[in-house]
């Protein structure tokens, strides 16, 4: 947690936790502003980790290692998968090339460790990694008028095209403001400051030009199941990324970094075997519920959730490719039904870039 917690409790804040990290959980009434974010915009503070990677050799070596090309020219970022040698998921992460640096934001809890194995493979190469999570803030701003919003504080063009970004001034303090995938099913961008401007930047991006309504972790989950986005704890985590249909994250044309021969296998087999597919359960199951198909179990619920947006329960699930539409879940040792719905289950002021994709 950041120096912004006075700020948060202020708020009436509620935490929870990610990856180690405290953050906020929800302000109260959390479906209220759910429905604010959905019709206007709000601004959230991440709980990115991040690494700072300098050296002549920087893209060659990011580059080698992850699932998609990594970009040469500042103002350009691309998301991208770690996979381990088996070609499933070891973390996700966006990298920007950021002038003489490369930023690489990545969930909770991984920068230290990825840092430290990283470290260890650099060999002769010019690359240094240092661990920037306590020096760098990052803040999401979500909705349909989040170009609004950002307009309305930051004195540069805001950037149109999904993970470019640019520089300038926003108050006092000198940001990043990069354009994002579409997670929430709404426009979006990341503000990223030095931590010594938090306050100010938090102060700017809910309270001054168009107001912003704060919001945290729940609401986050709400709006991102909503928009059929996976997210790296609950989707993402030890799965191969073509079962997923993550095709957003990987460039099927590399073929030297560790995992990929795996995900290239699968691919040309066009047969991913299972999918992740959007539910309509008749009550919310838990992370972890089982998924029949008649009598035959055929995957497990990702996450569940009441929709604020739809008021019904819906849920994403891992299921086998061929498992049926009219599917049962598990909820409290009862079966319920749980009709197939496609994804996005909402329609918003944008598409996430995550959403499934099968050949």
């Amino acid at each position: 947690m950041t120096s912004l917690e006075g700020v948060h409790d202020g708020h009436g804040a509620t935490y929870t936790q990610r990856g180690g990290r405290r953050v906020v959980d929800h302000y109260g009434r959390p479906e209220r502003t759910h429905h604010a974010v959905r019709n206007a915009v709000g601004v959230t503070e991440r709980a990115d980790d991040v690494l700072a990677i300098t050296g002549e050799d920087r893209h060659a070596f990011v580059d080698d290692a992850v699932s998609n090309a990594v970009p040469t020219g500042d103002g350009r970022g691309a998301y991208a998968l770690l996979l381990d040698p088996q070609g499933t998921i070891r973390t996700d992460m966006y990298v920007l090339a950021a002038g003489e640096r490369l930023l690489v934001f990545l969930p909770p809890g991984e920068g230290e460790q990825l840092a430290e194995e990283w470290r260890g493979k650099t060999f002769i190469q010019d690359v240094d990694i240092e661990v920037a999570t306590d020096d760098v803030v990052v803040f999401g701003v979500h909705g349909p008028k989040a170009t609004e919003k950002i307009a309305s504080v930051f004195t540069e063009t805001t950037p149109d095209e999904p993970l470019s970004f640019v520089r300038g001034p926003m108050g006092d303090a000198g940001v990043t403001v990069v354009r994002d995938d579409g997670l929430a099913g709404e426009e979006g961008y990341l503000v990223v400051c030095g931590a010594d401007h938090v306050a100010d930047v938090f102060d700017t991006l809910e309270n001054r030009g168009l107001n912003a309504v704060p919001f945290g972790e729940t609401v986050w989950n709400t709006l991102t199941l909503e928009a059929g986005t996976p997210l790296f704890e609950t989707e993402l985590r030890d799965r191969v990324p073509n079962r997923l249909g993550l095709r957003t994250a990987v460039d099927f044309e590399k073929g030297c970094f560790v995992g990929q021969e795996i995900v290239s296998r699968i691919e040309n087999r066009g047969q991913p075997g299972c999918r992740l597919v959007g539910l309509a359960p008749d009550r919310v199951p838990e992370t972890g519920a089982a998924v029949f198909d008649g009598d035959e179990s055929v995957g497990a619920v990702t996450r569940g959730v009441e929709s604020p947006s739809l008021e019904i329960p819906i849920a994403l699930a891992v299921v086998d490719e061929d498992a049926g539409d009219s599917l049962t879940v598990r909820v409290d040792g009862d079966e319920v039904p749980a009709e197939r719905r496609p994804l996005p289950f909402v329609d918003g002021s944008d598409t996430s870039a995550r959403l499934p994709q099968y050949p």
